[in-house]
């Protein structure tokens, strides 16, 4: 090994102890329990916009429109009713889960989606009110140009919610359905 390969390697473990001595420093001495307090401790489940997908919490048969179920999903409240969580199971392997927020800060929804074939989208934006949800994001298709996402979340009534995704390759001067799903409320 030369000097100068030496000495980069002293650096890194430098930088290495460093870094630990930070990380346990910080468990040792601790963060202050107020910096990360909520607050209230119910507060997404009495704000109306945290509310306001709860039409869409259960667990659903999804099937293409006229088909046969061939798909389910469960919605559940996450992290003190804070968050909307679905997992899902489209059928011959393919499974993911999604996950939207209301954020108080800048007062807007956003969304995450992510399926076990490694695709993650992004939804930046989201506008929600009792009964219907659009959530808008950008994302690459596989040769990298870039695609805007669409999904709208619809309650048609107790038992029924459409689900629709949609694309646009042209800045959403027009779209293509990559997704039209009808859910329907499982009987307990």
């Amino acid at each position: 090994m030369n000097r100068y390969q030496n000495h980069r390697s002293m650096r890194k473990v430098w930088r290495l102890a460093t870094l630990l001595a930070t990380v346990f420093g910080t468990a040792l001495i601790g963060f202050s329990p107020g910096a990360f307090a909520a607050t209230g401790a119910s507060v997404c489940s009495t704000n109306p916009p945290n509310r306001a997908l709860d039409f869409w919490v259960g667990d659903w048969t999804i099937a293409a429109p006229g088909g046969g179920a061939q798909a389910k999903s469960s919605v559940t409240l996450e992290l003190g009713k804070c968050l909307v969580v679905e997992r899902w199971d489209g059928g011959r392997g393919h499974a993911g889960e999604n996950f939207f927020g209301y954020s108080a800060d800048d007062k807007s929804w956003h969304g995450l989606f992510a399926d076990n074939e490694g695709r993650v989208h992004v939804f930046l934006d989201g506008n929600v009110t009792s009964g219907s949800a659009v959530f808008t994001g950008p994302s690459r298709d596989p040769e990298g140009k870039t695609v805007l996402n669409r999904v709208t979340i619809r309650g048609l009534n107790n038992s029924r919610v459409e689900q629709l995704w949609e694309k646009s390759f042209d800045e959403g001067k027009t779209w293509t359905i990559a997704f039209r799903g009808e859910y329907t409320r499982k009987q307990p």
